[in-house]
């Protein structure tokens, strides 16, 4: 059972670095924030004790009658479970963050993959919230989400929506994180821009800021490698829409800021991939701010299943 609407709920992102925390009223409104690190390096039950500590610091007097956690990978809604996870936050896989966090609270938790809880409210945006959305965030990896007539999917396990591991010619042979090799994400997400820079030729750069400011200025191995990622998220984007027939299209998280350079390119690629039918759509960026995440993970102690404390659903 989910909590009925107009209650007053926390949301809580967490990220491989951070946690953010926000308290919405009844109206919807955020009237608390707070923001603290992700022990990464400390396990899963340190983790849980600070998503525990984000939401005591922005509900001191314990007003929420649910939470809604927005988390970093793969996570089986109905368990409330995160199934898969890379190694950005230590032994995370297997962890039960829908009870372990119940436990620690004494507040109902609902869970999903942080970049489909960041969709929802983009979903919502649509004319009644009915329509079909294929929402991508493109950073450090490459996540997704895709909502049909008006449902969210997840699939088995949770795994749905991960274009990242979606196959692309521009990453043949290379490794990904999941694994496997030629996937979308070891070309497109920032890490595998920054890499790619180096393959072609570009002196060293940790980051992918420092590519696009050599790209700026001109420089051959940078604006090569910002627009050969770009153009590789376009394309696997391009066929993914003949294949599901959005009517909006989102391209957010951090590479996307870098500037037109990267949007251009993306834009361009998928274009030339729509059938005709689709020609009139194009990538946007996100509708909400930096609330997005948390508005999202709120929004889904409404809509998905609540894991009690004591392992109840």
């Amino acid at each position: 059972m989910s909590a009925a609407p107009g209650a007053v709920v926390i949301g809580l992102d967490l990220g491989g670095t951070k946690i953010a925390a926000a308290l919405f009223a009844a109206d919807g409104t955020v009237t608390a924030r707070h923001t603290r690190p992700t022990p990464a390096r400390e396990g899963a039950p340190a983790v849980l004790d600070a998503l525990a500590l984000a939401a005591a610091e922005v509900d001191p007097d314990r007003r929420a009658t649910a939470i809604g956690v927005a988390a970093a990978g793969v996570v089986d809604v109905r368990s409330g479970r995160i199934t898969s996870a890379t190694d950005a936050i230590r032994n995370w896989a297997g962890t039960p963050l829908g009870t372990g966090l119940a436990d620690r609270t004494g507040l109902p938790v609902a869970c999903d993959n942080d970049v489909r809880a960041t969709a929802g409210p983009e979903l919502a945006a649509l004319p009644e919230g009915r329509g079909s959305l294929l929402f991508a965030a493109v950073g450090t990896g490459v996540g997704g989400a895709i909502a049909v007539d008006g449902r969210m999917l997840h699939g088995a396990y949770g795994v749905a929506g991960h274009l990242g591991h979606l196959t692309s010619a521009e990453a043949a042979d290379l490794p990904c994180t999941c694994g496997a090799v030629g996937h979308l994400e070891a070309v497109a997400s920032g890490p595998g821009i920054t890499a790619l820079y180096a393959r072609l030729g570009g002196a060293a750069a940790a980051r992918l800021e420092t590519v696009a400011a050599r790209a700026a200025r001109g420089e051959e191995p940078a604006v090569r490698a910002i627009t050969t990622g770009a153009a590789a998220a376009g394309r696997v984007l391009g066929g993914l829409a003949n294949a599901l027939g959005p009517d909006r299209v989102v391209v957010g998280g951090g590479v996307p800021r870098i500037g037109p350079l990267y949007t251009d390119a993306l834009t361009a690629a998928f274009t030339a991939e729509l059938m005709p039918a689709l020609r009139g759509l194009t990538p946007e960026p996100p509708l909400f701010g930096h609330d997005a995440a948390t508005l999202g993970a709120a929004a889904l102690t409404t809509a998905l299943p609540l894991h009690r404390p004591g392992g109840r659903s």
